[in-house]
């Protein structure tokens, strides 16, 4: 084992030492190589452009650094092998992201101290700067050279631990923002907003919002619920003058929960909050806020835009059950009744309710009673459709049919496809409530009051199937 002494450094290796200036024992991470030193080490970035070049060893010469990029970098095929002989110089390499870091030695040194060496060496530039990449290395060449210093010292690795180094390397490393970050701090210092222009005025200010909902659902014939999720959208039209900032609430649980406290009176209308698994923003609102707050808060764009998505899978209000009965008479008869009942609110209206019961494929005719609407058997499709204009809450409707079958020879049994339907409801099945809606506008003189605010819910189905 080699120990150091940083100050009056005495490095011990296979009984020779040489000096350097500090004061700190330390016991170094990685023993020699092998009993061997490396001879230098290089940084490259994608093109095979030198960023870093440090020589430990009068055996390699700058003749290495081509030969690195003409034969690894440049080469034709791809090189698969972390170890490349070149020569009689072995060069041993890892790529971060588009950085080449490569260790020269003419020595047969331990491959895996090598490779550990220079795992450790990322990691410690990863501490002090961030992600490796070329932008960071130039912004920090200084610091990186002093850094080699430290962890190599005539080839041989010394102190591979980041804590002890930062204890006296103490300089902080620059890191480049990422792009997000970058057009933050434009928007922050240059109050640009890519998604409004300024100057907008309208003589009424205005803002239409529809909550718009896709229930999907699978039943079996005995009336379990086999899976269920609601897939949502807020839609927003927006027409207001200048810069208004728009504050946007809803019954999330979250935000409920966070509100009330336990053993308030708003316990109970806690009841009423939704589970949302997870959601989507626009571009325009301040994410910050809404993890902090729990509150939407924005900049609308002009006109119309997607303020949000989400998704929910519990409690899900389901607008309609659909009861099917079949049953086989024969080889060439077959009896259907099919029951749907509305289970919302009475004083509500479903619309283009329409249900589509499958038929086998050799079928010849159909009868058809039905009590509401009009229903008709379609030979191009293989079913029976039943459509309904309109529909009350608390309500049902049955139709009945008999099915002509013709004769076959196919003793293979009729796998009867699930019955679909399609409908619209104007109120949201996943509970979702809005519970404010408010503007801000410190320039101009209009308030909250002034603006004109429209909520619209509307609840439609998705892949909405019962087994019959």
């Amino acid at each position: 084992m080699v120990v150091g002494i940083l100050g009056m450094r005495a490095i011990n290796v296979g009984g020779k030492s040489t000096a350097n200036s500090s004061g700190k024992v330390f016991q170094l991470q990685l023993p020699s190589i092998g009993g061997k030193m490396i001879g230098g080490l290089f940084m490259y970035n994608h093109k095979g452009e030198v960023l870093i070049s440090r020589v430990y060893r009068d055996d390699v010469g700058r003749n290495a650094v081509d030969a690195f990029r003409v034969n690894v970098i440049h080469a034709r095929q791809q090189v698969r092998s972390p170890v490349t002989n070149i020569a009689r110089t072995s060069f041993f390499h890892v790529k971060r992201g588009n950085i080449w870091i490569a260790v020269v030695t003419k020595q047969n040194v331990n491959a895996a101290m090598v490779f550990e060496l220079l795992t450790k060496t990322v990691e410690i530039l990863q501490s002090y700067f961030g992600k490796l990449n070329e932008e960071n290395v130039k912004n920090n060449f200084v610091l990186v050279y002093e850094i080699l210093d430290e962890i190599l010292d005539f080839g041989y690795p010394q102190n591979l631990d980041t804590g002890i180094l930062k204890s006296y390397i103490t300089q902080q490393g620059i890191k480049s923002g990422t792009k997000e970050e970058q057009a933050q701090i434009t928007s922050q210092v240059t109050g640009q907003i890519g998604w409004r222009r300024e100057g907008i005025k309208y003589r009424r200010n205005e803002l239409f919002l529809d909550v718009l909902e896709y229930v999907n659902l699978l039943m079996s014939a005995q009336g379990q619920v086999l899976s269920a999720h609601v897939a949502g959208k807020v839609v927003m039209k927006s027409y207001l003058s200048g810069m208004p900032e728009c504050k946007f609430g809803i019954n999330d649980k979250i935000v409920m929960d966070s509100k009330n406290k336990p053993g308030t009176e708003e316990l109970n209308k806690n009841r009423s909050a939704i589970a949302i698994d997870d959601c989507q923003f626009h571009q325009c609102v301040k994410l910050s806020k809404f993890e902090t707050e729990h509150a939407i808060s924005f900049i609308p764009p002009d006109g119309e835009f997607e303020l949000m998505r989400y998704r929910t899978t519990k409690d899900i209000s389901l607008p309609f059950r659909v009861i099917p009965l079949v049953r086989e008479v024969g080889r060439t008869k077959m009896e259907v009744k099919v029951v749907i009942k509305s289970n919302f609110k009475p004083q509500l209206l479903a619309q283009k309710i329409e249900v589509k019961i499958p038929t086998p494929s050799n079928t010849s005719g159909v009868q058809l009673i039905c009590m509401k609407g009009k229903a008709k058997y379609k030979p191009s499709e293989n079913a029976i459709v039943w459509k309904i204009k309109r529909m009350a809450g608390m309500k049902e409707s049955q139709l009945s049919a008999e099915i002509e079958l013709l004769p076959t020879n196919d003793k293979k049994k009729w796998t009867r496809p699930p019955i679909s339907m399609n409908f619209e409801v104007p109120y949201a099945p996943s509970g979702l409530k809005v519970r404010y809606l408010k503007v801000f506008e410190s320039k101009l003189n209009y308030s909250d009051h002034d603006v004109i605010k429209w909520v619209r819910y509307i609840g439609r189905s998705g892949l909405y199937e019962t087994r019959c």
